[in-house]
């Protein structure tokens, strides 16, 4: 499906590291406006169900058949609908459009091997349904549905947080909205095997965390991967443990984390979703994205009213580089998936390009550490990383302000610890203010200072269970 046509353009700040990007906004404005242009564009619409019957609209215009581009369509099409299954989610899509994309999606999801990670994460293993493509009528299609939550901003009581990432894992013991104790582990949980493992490592930090409370009302927590009703559906954490022990110890291993801790009130949610709830409440305002660059890249969305959806905001999946030779994702092997755009794993391919030599066997966390020392030093070949992710950045938050309603950008993750941070964050706010005048006015970027960074999120997660009242 990597036909694109003419539709690939330029951006007028060019990556330094990466000449070749080429942002998924302006390709798709300028298949958009071509589709205009043509005089009769041909409109798709499409719902997305989700397994609790919300349901999420969306429309797309394509290029009509004789025009000398339209070989695109189903490119343009697929992108769309990959960036509304992994912001959005959805185990069955309705199509009301020609007969012969819809058809073509249907084979894209049954035989293609990109097509066939999408369709099975999010049928079996995030939603636990048969992943479909209906072709309907228009009006056959079903009308938006959404359901709000209201978590977090509960501080009453003795509460512990935690946060899990790929790297490290955080802590929190607060009581009454006080912070009595915090907490930073380094852990390496993606290779191990035995989930019995990764329970006392989270055990122990509980523990520690208890130990400075007169005793444990409520357990919140936030962690990498999709979580659904406290049970794990999909969670890099937990790559390395066989497919028949994660259905039968990880799936459920935060319910029997609650109940080791007497049944108290226990809540998880993804991590991307705590850092955008983290930058609510420091803002004291909605319309909130956060985007924690970390192990790999995670999202979370709180609405303009206050409120989480029931969104995956699953960013690290989402396509922000149309360029046809673009990074390939190992695990989904689709190519210029944001998770080879904002995280460590960014810092891990474009190190070699910025000229800084690492030894062969270097973690992906150590050789961050490696060029946040060089920065720290002032080494021109770091800042040539961080100024380039701070472009993708910049171009990639003009996409998603097409699928969101965006007041604030908040970005955190170990990635933004250090000068380089700042260095990521100016870079993007030039190039909204440059090329998107309209957003650079609207959307106000921020980067939390390093004691929220590293700790925030655990905070913010202790707040997320809702005492029992009796």
């Amino acid at each position: 499906m990597r036909h694109t046509g003419p539709f690939l353009v330029a951006p007028r700040t060019t990556p330094v590291l990466e000449p070749a990007f080429r942002p998924a906004v302006l390709a798709r404005r300028a298949f958009h406006a071509a589709a205009l242009a043509s005089g009769h564009p041909v409109p798709v619409e499409m719902a997305l169900e989700q397994s609790d019957g919300s349901i999420v609209r969306s429309a797309i215009d394509l290029l009509p058949p004789d025009h000398p581009g339209a070989g695109a369509n189903p490119f343009f099409l697929e992108r769309h609908l990959k960036f509304l299954l992994w912001s959005r989610g959805g185990h069955r899509i309705y199509i009301a459009g020609p007969d012969d994309q819809a058809d073509t999606l249907g084979r894209f999801y049954a035989l293609q091997t990109t097509g066939r990670f999408d369709a099975q994460m999010m049928g079996d293993r995030i939603y636990g349904r048969p992943f479909e493509v209906v072709h309907c009528a228009l009006e056959e299609l079903p009308p938006e549905k959404q359901r709000l939550q209201k978590l977090g901003g509960h501080w009453d009581g003795c509460r512990i947080g935690f946060d899990l990432g790929g790297s490290d894992r955080k802590v929190a013991a607060v009581q009454d909205g006080k912070v009595l104790f915090s907490e930073e582990t380094v852990w390496d949980p993606i290779p191990q095997g035995d989930p019995r493992w990764h329970f006392e490592q989270i055990m122990d930090s509980l523990r520690t965390a208890a130990s400075h409370l007169p005793r444990v009302d409520a357990i919140g927590g936030s962690a990498a991967g999709v979580y659904v009703n406290n049970r794990v559906r999909v969670a890099s954490l937990f790559k390395g443990v066989p497919p028949d022990l994660f259905r039968s110890q990880v799936k459920d291993i935060f319910l029997e984390l609650q109940r080791e801790w007497k049944g108290v009130p226990f809540e998880v949610v993804n991590d991307g979703e705590v850092t955008a709830l983290a930058g609510a409440m420091q803002l004291g305002d909605g319309g909130v994205l956060g985007i924690a660059l970390g192990t790999s890249t995670a999202g979370g969305y709180v609405t303009p009213e206050g409120g989480l959806t029931s969104w995956l905001n699953e960013l690290a999946f989402v396509p922000v580089d149309y360029q046809p030779q673009a990074t390939v994702d190992e695990w989904s092997q689709d190519a210029g998936c944001a998770a080879k755009y904002f995280s460590q794993q960014c810092v891990g391919r474009l190190v070699g390009v910025a000229g800084i030599t690492v030894e062969p066997e270097m973690s992906l966390p150590e050789i961050l550490k490696q060029v946040q020392a060089l920065m720290a030093e002032g080494d021109y070949r770091a800042r040539k990383i961080y100024e380039t992710l701070g472009t993708f950045l910049g171009y990639t938050l003009a996409n998603f302000a097409d699928f969101y309603e965006l007041r604030h950008v908040l970005i955190l993750g170990r990635v933004t610890s250090g000068e380089g941070g700042q260095i990521i964050l100016d870079r993007a706010g030039e190039i909204l203010r440059d090329e998107f005048p309209e957003l650079g006015k609207q959307v106000q970027l921020h980067l939390p200072s390093e004691k929220e960074k590293r700790h925030g999120q655990a905070m913010a997660a202790a707040s997320l269970p809702e005492l029992k009242r009796a």
